[in-house]
């Protein structure tokens, strides 16, 4: 079975320009295009060696394939504002407060390199756990689900501003979010 590339609804955005996301979703379809790939060529290896070095791409495509799901779709319908409902309890609850874990989240992303900064939901404690994800899968925090993504490559901002000011694009991340996309994946 292929994976098919998903399309997104995603208004004008603040700070960050229609350029830059549209050249952001080709690279989207194209870790899209990638797994496919690997996947049909899977079969045809005989070779160990060659099929396990596919088999390690195939995790950086298939990260990059989810990943940018879950980056686009958080922008989907526009600006919202998060709800006084569970997600916001237990970001309060783990930070004091939405803006002391806004502040920690910025700081997270601002992780020197390329990655992605990441917010999960750990079931198993029922908490919010933050972590830095290298390139789209070196540090994935096992059987925990992702609630927001900070895309953190260049890729994600170089259009609109230089690497000296990633800030402004975290910035302007945080201006866009659907908070109910977010608190949906809970």
């Amino acid at each position: 079975m292929k994976y098919e590339a998903k399309t997104f609804d995603i208004p004008d955005l603040k700070g960050i320009s229609s350029l830059s996301i549209n050249e952001h979703l080709k690279l989207y379809q194209g870790y899209v295009k990638h797994v496919n790939h690997i996947r049909e060529e899977l079969e045809q290896v005989n070779d160990s060696y060659a099929k396990s070095e596919m088999m390690r791409r195939l995790g950086f495509e298939f990260g990059g394939m989810r990943n940018h799901e879950y980056y686009f779709a958080q922008f989907e319908g526009g600006a919202k504002e998060l709800s006084e409902g569970r997600l916001s309890k237990m970001l309060a609850k783990q930070w004091g407060s939405m803006e002391k874990f806004t502040e920690h989240f910025k700081s997270v992303a601002m992780t020197r390199g390329v990655g992605w900064a990441m917010l999960y939901f750990d079931r198993q404690s029922d908490q919010l756990v933050s972590a830095w994800v290298d390139e789209q899968h070196f540090g994935h925090l096992a059987d925990l689900d992702i609630v927001l993504g900070i895309d953190m490559w260049e890729h994600s901002y170089m259009l609109d501003y230089p690497p000296s000011e990633k800030s402004k694009y975290i910035e302007a991340v945080f201006e866009n979010l659907n908070w109910e996309v977010v608190e949906n994946r809970m």
